[in-house]
């Protein structure tokens, strides 16, 4: 009898299938999908890698990564070849990624499959039909993806392990520089030089007030662009459009119709994320994470409630498009279904994931609502109207523009009615034509009577502060990195003090500055972003296969090389060509050293790396402060190097000039007069509300 029970045991225990995963939240449901016939276990990510400890990549042989089983990892390994032992199959699936098939291909491995073996399974949505009808389908591992990701792996650890010790030796210890990192950083670092170094220019709106809300912008004065630059301008025009009257030339009607959206790519969701909903990029992608993987909904049961969340395209299947166009014919009226067909932006990569959108369209917001965490809710109603939005009509406008002439002078006034809301019904959007613009019906020749002439100052403005939003888009524009990748390089920017959250922008540091200008100095190629667009589409043809992935590298570190073996000599050089100052360090007592920085000469300590003191050279104007009597003194933006001349109590005094202090007292409102910079300079009044100035003497 018991060798009877045991004969029957060992055939049941064989008959299992093995599908191993990457998350544990998706094994749980998944292994409710598919019942005792088989085992879904979780690999939690990566379980091979390049070694944290040495550069781990052998340039001599070919580049060939040198892996190792990651540390903290055994546990689970073990786990997976106990089970692979024991099943009668073996299944990868892991996510349907680059990432996801080089873990299926490093588990392969590590459980001696045969790599051509069909063994590869992959879902785009989570739910019961999609992962049963993908186990019946396995495919063998797809080795240019496997490739594309050791490319990238490869090229970054070469990257980032050799310039690193640079920056020790230059900036400060622990620094790190990453490929795709450095060029967005370099992308911040410029527009704030954009932002110091912009100059405001003054000019004025006119426009004309017919009342009831209906206003006209100046637009051209004699036949050209209108241009006021200041106020007795702007008084001369006032003047003379008193003199003559206000006559209708023109009216212009016509229709207008504004296609919505295409559905969401991960880039699209996490600009619209942060716009909309306030989220860093690292908590979309989290959140995301959570609504594919699954979540337990309330007389529902596991689900996952959208797409996989990492794809550039915007293509839905067929079967998504038919149940979307049902919905809306069903909730809002056949009119609202559309017909719209959205292209991605690079066609030649493999279209192997549809858009992010929700897995049942009929499963609205409102209905999981309870199921669902604050955040969930939030991003699956903005990807679940954004898809169902891509699916319905245009929205129509009647438009109208009125051109108002009087003597030289052209006014412009543009108007628009929605008569058709089509998708505008469902997703919201802050900018276009939202409802109706007061133009009252007018007629060709019909004199006007002005209520009131509008005349404002206005001040150019500097190109606004990256936002993660517009690093994003600019990101992606420039095709610098992929958009599954955007959160962790912002996210290492951040932790690594190179740049700083400023509300919702993003500010470099001081130490953002420095590490790109040491990396614009010695590394060109690392921080242009032409460069590195070319570097992804090198990547891109790898996946294609259409170029070796080894040869790519091999092509990049030519030139590398080089630029560290020069980047290595000037630091050496550098670091011999040391001028003592008369000063000692005030934290440690050892001599000061005079340095060159990318914005002049600055004081150092000697007992680098012990002591990080570093202080400007102190340049006396000769003038007291006039709130608590201390120099003035000369001094350089950390960021811009501009010169400038603020208290030497600073910071507990917190005076400032732009222009040099002459010493003197306004003899109109008693504040310093200051001279400004340049061969024409005049002495005025440091107050900007007062107005004395005198000529230079």
């Amino acid at each position: 009898m018991a060798a009877s029970k045991k004969a029957t045991k060992a055939p049941a225990k064989a008959n299992k299938t093995l599908l191993v995963v990457e998350s544990p939240s998706k094994a749980k449901i998944i292994s409710k999908y598919l019942g005792s016939k088989y085992k879904v276990i979780a690999s939690v990510g990566h379980v091979r890698d390049l070694p944290k400890s040495r550069l781990g990549v052998n340039v001599e042989d070919n580049f060939e990564p040198e892996y190792i089983n990651i540390r903290g990892k055994g546990d689970t390994i073990k786990e997976i070849k106990k089970e692979a032992s024991a099943a009668s199959k073996v299944l990868l699936a892991t996510d349907p990624d680059r990432e996801g098939e080089a873990i299926s291909w490093h588990l392969a491995h590590i459980l001696d499959m045969d790599p051509d073996a069909k063994c590869r399974v992959m879902f785009n949505e989570i739910n019961k039909q999609t992962v049963q009808d993908a186990i019946k389908e396995p495919k063998a591992i797809d080795t240019n993806l496997v490739d594309a990701q050791q490319a990238r792996r490869v090229l970054d650890r070469l990257v980032g392990y050799q310039i690193s010790p640079l920056l020790w030796k230059k900036v400060s210890w622990g620094l790190s520089a990453g490929r795709v990192q450095s060029t967005a950083l370099k992308l911040i670092c410029d527009r704030e030089r954009e932002i110091l170094a912009f100059i405001p220019e003054e000019y004025w709106r006119i426009a004309a007030d017919f009342g009831d809300g209906f206003v006209a912008e100046l637009s051209k004065i004699g036949g050209r662009k209108a241009v006021v630059k200041n106020q007795e301008a702007a008084d001369a025009i006032e003047t003379e459009l008193a003199e003559g009257e206000y006559i209708v030339g023109s009216i212009k009607e016509g229709k207008r119709k504004t296609k919505p959206y295409a559905p969401f790519t991960t880039s699209s969701m996490q600009q619209d994320a942060s716009i909309k909903l306030g989220f860093q990029t690292s908590k979309t992608m989290q959140v995301a994470q959570q609504l594919y993987e699954g979540i337990n909904l309330k007389g529902i049961g596991a689900r996952g409630l959208v797409t996989y969340i990492r794809t550039d395209s915007v293509r839905v299947s067929s079967q998504a498009v038919a149940a979307a166009s049902s919905y809306i014919s069903e909730k809002y009226g056949a009119e609202y279904v559309g017909n719209n067909v959205f292209s991605n932006r690079n066609k030649a990569m493999q279209d192997a994931h549809e858009a992010i959108r929700p897995s049942d369209v009929t499963l609205e917001p409102s209905m999981i609502k309870d199921s669902l965490t604050q955040d969930q809710y939030k991003l699956y109603d903005l990807i679940w109207k954004r898809f169902v939005a891509s699916r319905m009509a245009a929205a129509e406008f009647d438009t109208m523009q009125v051109l108002i002439n009087n003597g030289r002078y052209q006014f412009r006034a543009n108007g628009a009615r929605m008569t058709f809301d089509g998708w505008k019904k469902v997703y919201k959007t802050t900018t276009g034509p939202e409802g109706e613009v007061n133009v009252p019906k007018l007629k060709e020749g019909q004199v006007l009577d002005l209520e009131k002439l509008i005349k404002e100052q206005k001040f150019t403005q500097p190109p606004a502060r990256y936002t993660e939003a517009s690093l994003v888009k600019e990101m992606e524009e420039k095709n610098i990195g992929r958009p599954s990748t955007y959160a962790s390089i912002i996210s290492v920017l951040v932790n690594r003090k190179y740049v700083k959250r400023v509300k919702k922008a993003l500010e470099p540091t001081k130490l953002g500055f420095d590490v790109i200008g040491i990396l614009q100095d010695y590394f060109t190629d690392i921080v242009d972003v032409k460069f590195t667009g070319e570097m992804e589409d090198n990547l891109d043809s790898v996946e294609l296969g259409e170029k070796d992935w080894k040869k790519v590298i091999a092509d990049f570190y030519k030139g590398f090389s080089e630029e560290l073996k020069v980047a290595d000599r000037e630091v050496e050089r550098i670091e011999k060509e040391v001028v003592l100052s008369d000063e000692v360090c005030e934290i440690c007592g050892k001599p000061m050293a005079i340095k060159e920085g990318r914005f002049g000469r600055f004081l150092a300590c000697t007992g680098y790396p012990k002591c990080k003191n570093t202080k400007p050279i102190v340049k006396s104007t000769g003038v007291r402060c006039p709130k608590c009597g201390k120099d003035i003194i000369e001094k350089k933006g950390r960021k811009s190097g501009k010169l400038f001349y603020g208290c030497s109590g600073y910071p507990e005094c917190d005076v400032v000039f732009w222009d040099k202090p002459t010493g003197e007292i306004c003899p109109d409102c008693g504040s310093m007069l200051v001279r400004t910079k340049g061969k024409s300079g005049t002495v005025k009044c440091s107050n900007p509300e007062c107005k004395y100035k005198e000529k230079k003497k």
